[in-house]
């Protein structure tokens, strides 16, 4: 359980340094063990835009995000959509129908609670928190408490600066994004395939999924031309710039 202190500390850093470029500031390890949990990430969506992580604990929580931005499914998913927090104390005990494709992902990465938390803006999802813990077992309350302080600051800081805020649902600087390539390899794939840019972003997840590669990776190759999504590839396979097919 982390102390008063560092939630004081965590909430007064949380704006961003002055020309920084940033949404946020705030040190994320500091701000999971304030809640004392092992790791926290923030991820917020804009209008049709992408899901973009903002900022998070390095190693297990930004797997969990990568996860669950390439199978589309999971905590974070379902309260962007939804606008309710979602608790999981346990995964290994969660209907294998709920996320079939990302529970044993999550599982494997030595994951066992998850709490997700919206960062609601009136009735607007604008993003979520996600707490994630390798030991089973309910939220402290206290921890519950302070969590939804957080949310309810690190909301406030995003629509704080309006202008800063346009500016990146505009991306108008691309490259300061986590997952700009994924942008990027989007428009690319939808292009190239001649599907719409939801079409070419399941493509984009299939491919990466059916190989066991994150996500970013796949997307760096598309940019970089090392991997061509061709307009009959109905089933999502991806042409090596070399020639040949990249699929089973």
């Amino acid at each position: 359980m982390g102390s008063k202190g560092d939630l004081a500390a965590v909430l007064e850093s949380l704006r961003p340094a002055p020309d920084s470029g940033g949404l946020l500031g705030a040190d994320a390890p500091r701000c999971a063990r304030a809640l004392g949990v092992d790791g926290v990430a923030v991820s917020v969506t804009v209008g049709s835009r992408l899901n973009e992580l903002l900022w998070a604990t390095p190693g297990v929580s930004t797997r969990l995000e990568d996860l669950q931005f390439t199978l589309g499914e999971g905590p974070g998913p379902q309260v962007a959509e939804s606008g309710a927090a979602v608790s999981v104390p346990d995964l290994a005990r969660e209907p294998a129908s709920r996320w079939p494709a990302l529970l044993p992902e999550a599982l494997a990465l030595g994951i066992r609670a998850v709490f997700c938390l919206p960062l609601l803006a009136g009735t607007a999802c604008l993003g979520t928190m996600t707490l994630q813990r390798a030991r089973p077992g309910p939220l402290e309350e206290m921890s519950l408490t302070d969590a939804w302080i957080v949310t309810h600051a690190l909301t406030a800081t995003l629509v704080r600066d309006s202008g800063q805020w346009d500016a990146f649902a505009a991306a108008e600087d691309g490259s300061h994004l986590y997952r700009a390539a994924v942008h990027q390899a989007t428009g690319m794939i939808s292009v190239q395939a001649g599907v719409s840019l939801a079409e070419a972003l399941v493509r984009l997840r299939a491919h990466a999924f059916r190989h066991g590669r994150p996500l970013i990776e796949v997307a760096e190759d598309v940019v970089a031309r090392r991997v061509h999504f061709r307009q009959d590839d109905g089933d999502g396979r991806a042409r090596l710039a070399g020639g040949g097919t990249e699929g089973p």
